[in-house]
């Protein structure tokens, strides 16, 4: 379980195919590394991955064919920038919302606006995730937690302040790029419910 507070940035150091699957590994200078142990949890652009081996400022995990194809893990070379937070401990500060790392699909950046310093996004998310999403709701984009300001069909628009700007890479984010999605953990269970109690 995370929180989708960004603890810092890491640079993806290697990216290798398998049969299968895909290695990746990441470097991890600024975050709290020193709380994980092999088989623990880190957030990789939201995407939850288990820690299978340490090294010196790095970290590498193993990333599913099923992961795969819901993420953008797949897409990252040697280089690119990735948010990172590791998993909630008893007593840790919940400053965003309860955020799971399993993505639910892929959304892609409509439009991009500047003002006071922050960067309004219009996002377009997947079409089964629409229900989730509604305004003043939360949703993780990339690990990141954030609060929907609106919603027109199939966008959403959120606002990113200067300082998610400045320590995540939503900073970066350019028009067409896709990102990773998280809908809110209980309005997914609430979906659920209803559709268990239409059906009784």
């Amino acid at each position: 379980m995370f929180t989708g507070i960004i603890q810092t940035t890491g640079r993806v150091i290697a990216s290798v195919r398998t049969a299968d699957a895909l290695s990746l590994t990441v470097g991890t200078d600024g975050l709290a590394i020193e709380r994980c142990r092999v088989g623990d949890s880190v957030s990789v652009a939201g995407v939850c991955l288990t820690v299978e081996r340490f090294a010196a400022g790095q970290v590498t995990s193993s990333v599913s064919p099923e992961t795969l194809a819901r993420t953008t893990l797949g897409r990252l070379a040697p280089g690119d920038s990735v948010n990172l937070e590791t998993a909630l401990a008893a007593g840790d500060p919940l400053g965003g919302h309860f955020v799971t790392g399993h993505v639910d699909g892929i959304a892609r950046i409509e439009a991009i606006s500047e003002r006071g310093g922050s960067l309004g996004l219009v996002v377009e998310a997947p079409s089964d995730l629409l229900r989730f999403i509604a305004p003043r709701g939360s949703v993780t984009l990339d690990g990141v937690s954030l609060t929907i300001n609106d919603v027109t069909g199939s966008h959403f628009r959120i606002t990113v302040i200067p300082h998610t700007r400045k320590v995540t890479t939503l900073g970066t984010l350019e028009v067409g790029q896709a990102c990773n999605i998280e809908v809110d953990l209980l309005a997914r269970y609430l979906a659920r419910l209803a559709e268990d109690g239409a059906t009784r």
